[in-house]
């Protein structure tokens, strides 16, 4: 019999399929808050010939039962330890049988929110990736997929679970699910809650009820995630062709949850800030990530539930593709320019920064020691990039088409990357061995580019690297798809983009009978996740933020700009007049959106000064780059007051708040100039703006001006008398203070308010607000005195005994210490070596300090 303790280190080469067919699981759950009995019934038959039957099941699962159709087994052929129970194959029929078991759980004692839990009197569960097992015994993994019946008994006045309602009377509701899913896509949802409620007729006529379950007094905010969803029902169907196939479709919002959102069959549990909204409690950036994450969990039914992935190696599989569908959803709700490039901006600060370090992993990556690790910016950012890559490649009516095989070929299945090139490889006729290395290898690209000038010929050479992640082979040249566009001397667009596409270490490519030479606008929409190094300089920069035509790469050239400012500063060097002219010029354009504006006014952050930094060799200082960021932001600020002036003063919106694109993007640039002349005139306009505001956007850029300014003390006594008891704006207003606090004073800052009594560390959101705010502080984190670091490590520390997930997920802001100077590193890996050494220290949170401690070596 093999052993029934896990392996430590689970390997993709060591996938073999479930020994047992699963047809029926049946669920019968009588909820109490300590004492929770789960009756199970799965129905299932050996595979191929018999084998023990192993089921996961964590140690707070208490069995109180065990029959096999009928009868229990006898002790001898039974084993158990804390995370698996075995019955030998001698205790097994040799065809279909029924397996009974009942277990005891306490939903009120689990506070890592895995599994069945309470959130403020609400029962509710998640179980991605590896939650089921905290429930009953099960084979808990995703290749493994039944149907579902679940009887719900509870005094509770609202019983949800997956699939459609068959029974519902006091104290008990029974729910079926026709479509077969596994274990990770169950869902449990009972307490006092109310339903904001609507309907959708499907492109086939079908009606389904669509409901927001949230507290009572909640339903005034809950009316925004509705239209989201009934937006992405739509969409999908004219984009995808994807109809919804059930008769319900239930979102719950709940404040304790580790994630965002999951996308369980049908019933869907979001955090509650992921939901709730009104212009009086939600920012801009709110309302969009709601539509967003509505969005990306609906069309999970089709991307992810009715295709799942064979195993957790796959889940770019679904995240990826998920991803880019929500990207392509807000791109056409929204700004389709603007939201590429936050989305860039998003992957070069999460996922390029992974991707350099000691956390380093491919999209699909060969062997994990926890899983819940792995749900990062590499899975999902760069796992959406690679498929938008994919379709450049291949086209829209490629992609169309690829994409309706893979939806008819493997409808029902839990499929794996090989399955996903397969199906493109078959529409297409294209071979997509070579670009199968997107998904095994871990790193980013470096693409340099260098061109040369003859007689009306420009040739531009290419070559590709990436330098092998520690422990990880060289790697072999990838695919990559480089959008180039030719601009002339005049401003005039020459060559309109073209896809050149790279597969060699070195490749050139040629454009003849041009009357002058061109300036090269490359890697336009970005499109590939490559770091590009051309030798350019901040006159030719100026010129592309002046008149390229793709708005990425004019959003980029400006970036790039200040960045060669921005280094320069912070090396102590005198820089920054090419860009101070050339971004007062993008300013005053009213012909653009505003948004893009907004976007383009928003100085780099330190972070990403720094990652520059150390890219041209040198050991960034927090310091002297917050301070660089600062005196730049200033010189703008002064030299284009009165412009900035105009700005803030036209791009008042009057009437009614919306969350409308429109509205958001004047939005956008009037807090951008009034970050700008805060910078200046000591805060008075932000005074003005926090007490006026009507909406959270507002009074939030105000605060933040303030904050910087040593200014804020009355606006955050404010809004603490009118929010103190509303949770999403206090987690606001407890990220903010040490995040725009002065670098020296960060650390004291959040300190002081970890000693509040309305810091509920045990709820995620709280958590996330008060450390991430810290984290997003660079030169606060990376004090000199080590004060960033400790304090972090202390509650790192702290944070794992309760909820393992929430730690290991922080623990990332320590992710890039060994860049910095020896003081820093010594202080930092002290910290690092402290978390590790706490006695009882979870998997979750050992398998990242110790890669990061490794890296430092």
């Amino acid at each position: 019999m093999p052993s029934p303790i896990s392996q430590p280190v689970q390997l993709l080469a060591d996938y073999r399929p479930y020994p047992f067919i699963l047809s029926e699981t049946r669920l019968d759950v009588t909820l109490d808050p300590q004492a929770t009995l789960v009756a199970a019934a799965i129905d299932m038959a050996p595979r191929d010939g018999l084998e023990d039957l192993v089921l996961d099941g964590g140690s707070g699962v208490q069995l109180l039962s065990l029959a096999i159709d009928g009868t229990a087994p006898d002790d001898a052929h039974v084993t158990r330890d804390d995370e698996r129970l075995v019955i030998a194959a001698a205790a097994l029929p040799d065809g279909p049988f029924t397996l009974e078991t009942q277990v005891r759980i306490d939903p009120a004692a689990n506070t890592a929110f895995e599994g069945l839990y309470l959130s403020g009197g609400i029962f509710c569960t998640q179980c991605e990736a590896e939650g089921f097992r905290h429930i009953t015994f099960y084979p808990d993994r995703p290749d493994v997929m039944t149907t579902f019946r679940v009887t719900i008994r509870s005094d509770k006045p609202v019983l949800l679970s997956n699939g459609n309602p068959v029974r519902q009377e006091p104290g008990l509701a029974e729910w079926h699910d026709p479509w077969p899913k596994p274990a990770y896509l169950f869902a449990l949802v009972a307490g006092d809650l109310t339903a904001v409620s609507d309907s959708f007729v499907t492109e086939s006529g079908r009606d389904v009820a669509l409901n927001v379950w949230v507290r009572p007094g909640d339903q005034d905010r809950a009316g925004f995630a509705m239209e989201s969803l009934i937006k992405s029902m739509r969409w999908d169907e004219d984009v995808y062709g994807r109809e919804y196939d059930l008769d319900v479709f239930n979102i719950v919002a709940v404040d304790d949850f580790n994630m965002g959102a999951m996308e369980n069959k049908g019933l869907n549990i979001f955090n509650s800030k992921l939901v709730l909204a009104s212009p009086e409690t939600a920012t801009d950036t709110d309302y969009e990530r709601i539509e967003a994450v509505i969005a990306h969990e609906y069309f999970h039914n089709w991307t992810g539930n009715r295709i799942t992935c064979r195993d957790w190696f796959q889940l770019c599989l679904k995240e990826g593709l998920t991803v880019f569908r929500d990207q392509q959803f807000t791109s056409d709700m929204r700004s389709a320019p603007v939201k590429r490039i936050e989305d860039v901006r998003t992957l070069r600060a999460r996922q390029f920064r992974e991707d350099q370090g000691p956390l380093a992993h491919p999209p699909r990556p060969d062997r994990y020691e926890e899983i819940n690790n792995f749900y990062t910016a590499t899975v999902y950012e760069k796992g959406a990039e690679v498929i938008g890559m994919l379709k450049r490649l291949v086209g829209e009516d490629g992609y169309a088409k690829a994409l309706d095989l893979y939806f008819d070929r493997h409808d029902g299945d839990a499929a794996t990357i090989e399955d996903w090139l397969k199906v493109f490889e078959d529409a297409t006729g294209r071979d997509l061995g070579q670009f199968k290395l997107w998904y095994t290898d871990a790193g980013t690209p470096r693409l340099t580019m260098t061109e040369h000038w003859s007689d009306g010929t420009l040739t531009l050479d290419f070559a590709q690297s990436t330098a092998p992640t520690p422990g990880q082979p060289d790697k072999p040249a990838r695919v990559i798809p480089i959008a180039v566009g030719l601009i002339g001397p005049n401003g005039d667009e020459v060559l309109p983009t073209r896809i050149l596409e790279m597969t060699e270490d070195r490749q050139s490519f040629s454009f003849e009978g041009l009357g002058a030479r061109p300036v090269v606008s490359v890697l336009r929409g970005f499109s590939a996740p490559v770091m590009l190094e051309r030798q350019i300089d901040d006159e030719t920069r100026a010129f592309l933020l002046a008149h390229d035509t793709d708005p990425f790469a004019r959003w980029e050239a400006g970036r790039e700009l200040a960045l060669s400012a921005l280094t320069r500063l912070a090396r102590g060097q005198d820089a920054g007049g090419e860009y101070v002219d050339a971004i007062g010029a993008l300013a005053a354009d009213d012909a653009a959106d505003p948004a893009f504006r907004a976007l383009c006014l928003a100085l780099p952050s330190d972070e990403e000064i720094a990652t520059r930094l150390t890219a041209q060799g040198h050991v960034p200082d927090p310091d002297a780059i917050h301070d660089a960021r600062d005196g730049l932001a200033r010189r703008i600020a002064t030299t284009h007051r009165d412009l900035l002036e105009r700005l803030y003063d036209a791009m008042e919106v009057t009437g009614p708040y919306s969350p409308d694109a429109d509205g958001a993007a004047r939005r956008a640039l009037r807090l951008a100039a009034l970050g700008l002349l805060g910078r200046i005139d000591g805060g008075e306009r932000a005074q003005v703006l926090f007490g006026a505001a009507g909406n959270m956007t507002e009074r939030m850029g105000a605060l933040s001006v303030l904050i910087r300014q040593g200014a804020a003390q009355g606006a955050l006594d404010a809004m603490l008398a009118e929010f103190g008891d509303n949770r999403l704006v206090m987690d606001k207003w407890f990220a903010v203070q040490p995040m725009a606090a002065s670098p020296r004073d960060a650390a004291d800052v959040a300190a002081t308010l970890a000693a509040r009594d309305d810091f509920d560390w045990k709820n995620p959101n709280r958590f996330r607000s008060l450390i991430g705010g810290l984290a997003a502080n660079h030169a606060g984190f990376h004090a000199a005195d080590g004060s960033g670091y400790d304090f972090t490590a202390d509650w790192l520390i702290r944070m794992d005994e309760v909820n393992p997930q929430i730690a290991a997920r922080m623990s990332t802001a320590f992710e890039t210490w060994p860049r910095y100077d020896d003081g820093r590193r010594a202080n930092a890996l002290a910290a690092l070596e402290r978390i590790a050494a706490r006695k009882g220290l979870s998997r979750n949170t050992r398998e990242m300090v110790s890669r990061m401690i490794a890296a430092g070596a």
